[in-house]
């Protein structure tokens, strides 16, 4: 299925470019809307399983917490580039309009460096972690439990460079999908 996309006439290479991003987007949506599902059925399994049935399983707790981290980093990629993330934006809003530039810029790089050490990082501690196991699943490398964070690193810095490259995205068809289209008439 190919996502609802917003086309810019002209240039094929920016299109391809913002619909991979778009599957992007929508691959980061679902990978955090079923850790939500999932974690909302291992939690209440895990209570039963210790107050009904007696017997407190190990493996839910762990679990629910690596699907915390890849909602978490997947869903913040997500929002960064549907613009649904947490902007203080009362001063700048009161600036010139080139300050505003200037700190949207540096803005941009900054999250560029985070994103970037978020990845690079990321992998360090997992390919340092993999040779370990999870306590309560000694089936799993440790390694794999932080996974999330570096790929959730590198969705952001790719929505990052995108944002730099075409500007904020969040406007697109596939982002506002579910938003009421409402028409303003001239008064």
């Amino acid at each position: 299925m190919t996502p609802p996309t917003t086309l810019v006439t002209g240039n094929p290479m920016k299109n391809k470019i913002l619909r991979l991003n778009d599957t992007l987007y929508l691959t980061c949506i679902w990978i955090s809307g079923l850790s939500v599902i999932a974690m909302s059925l291992i939690i209440p399994w895990g209570i039963f399983a210790r107050y009904v049935l007696g017997t407190g399983s190990q493996w839910p707790e762990p679990i629910a917490i690596v699907l915390m981290v890849v909602f978490t980093f997947f869903g913040a990629s997500a929002a960064y580039r549907a613009r649904a993330h947490i902007a203080v934006a009362m001063v700048t809003e009161r600036l010139p309009k080139p300050t505003q530039r200037l700190l949207a810029s540096a803005i941009d790089v900054l999250m560029l460096m985070v994103a970037g050490f978020v990845t690079l990082y990321g992998a360090k501690l997992c390919m340092e972690t993999w040779g370990q196991t999870v306590g309560q699943l000694p089936w799993m490398p440790v390694g794999a439990t932080y996974l999330p964070v570096p790929l959730g690193g590198l969705t952001t810095l790719i929505f990052v460079m995108e944002h730099i490259a075409f500007g904020q995205q969040g406007d697109r068809a596939v982002v506002t999908f579910d938003h009421p289209k409402v028409k303003v008439e001239a008064a």
